[in-house]
């Protein structure tokens, strides 16, 4: 419907057709604020579209017209309304992680879904290192070989090598972001989740994470993301889907 191929205007080929790692169908979202006597504010309805290995598909359109709010529900930070969102399992059946089942959603987050957001949560007092590992610990990487991978990423990321044993709580919002990138690009996951990765980068830093999407891509890693950086969405992006087709509050 809105899911548009712009391989011409990014400057990289359209992927090669291949079986779907994540398939989102006829998904609708909407929320109930309480505060206003239980008020429903629809925000999108019939999001329908299928994520490829290899593709690096960006939700355009403007502020507010629900990108961030697809996002979140295919990591299964919302809930759905109606609709499901597949996520290839292993070599069995797709699992539906509209399902709601908060087992599942760790699960595939866990082996499938990486993630990052906007801004780094990370627990207070945890050093920026264990931070960047600790998707490694949770997969039962050996603690010494996870933190050199962390560590690598981070100096690839050029974060100060002084700053890798402290919490990030008192990093800069560049300083933090790149925290953040490294723990999300540090597993394999087959999916990867990209909510404006570069804003608060110096184009130094933009380009090496031009490069580390452009690698992830190259070994097959299927990435949805949102890039208000119009140089690096050129560069990386296989196709565009415009989210203003799915949006629930068109004029009437």
């Amino acid at each position: 419907m809105t899911d548009t191929v712009f391989s011409a205007m990014t400057g990289r080929d359209a992927p090669a057709s291949g079986e779907p790692v994540l398939s989102v169908e006829n998904v609708k979202k909407s929320f109930t604020v309480h505060l206003r006597g239980g008020i429903t504010l629809p925000v999108v309805e019939n999001v329908s579209f299928a994520l490829s290995p290899g593709e690096c598909a960006v939700l355009g359109g403007p502020s507010g017209v629900g990108k961030s709010s697809i996002l979140r529900m295919v990591y299964g930070n919302y809930a759905v309304d109606g609709g499901r969102i597949l996520v290839a399992d292993g070599d069995g059946a797709p699992a539906d992680l509209a399902s709601g089942d908060p087992r599942l959603v760790m699960r595939l987050r866990r082996e499938s879904i990486g993630y990052v957001s906007q801004f780094l949560r990370a627990v207070p007092r945890v050093p920026a290192l264990d931070v960047v590992a600790e998707p490694l610990f949770a997969r039962g990487v050996d603690a010494a070989e996870a933190r050199e991978r962390a560590g690598a990423l981070l100096a690839r990321l050029n974060l100060p090598k002084a700053l890798f044993d402290l919490p990030p709580a008192t990093f800069s919002g560049g300083e933090k972001q790149r925290v953040n990138i490294a723990r999300g690009f540090i597993t394999d996951h087959r999916i990867l989740l990209l909510d404006e990765p570069t804003a608060s980068l110096d184009a130094a830093n933009r380009d090496v994470v031009a490069e580390m999407i452009e690698g992830k891509l190259a070994r097959g890693v299927a990435i949805l993301g949102i890039f208000h950086d119009t140089e690096v969405r050129a560069r990386v992006a296989t196709r565009v889907i415009d989210v203003t087709g799915f949006s629930a509050r068109k004029a009437a």
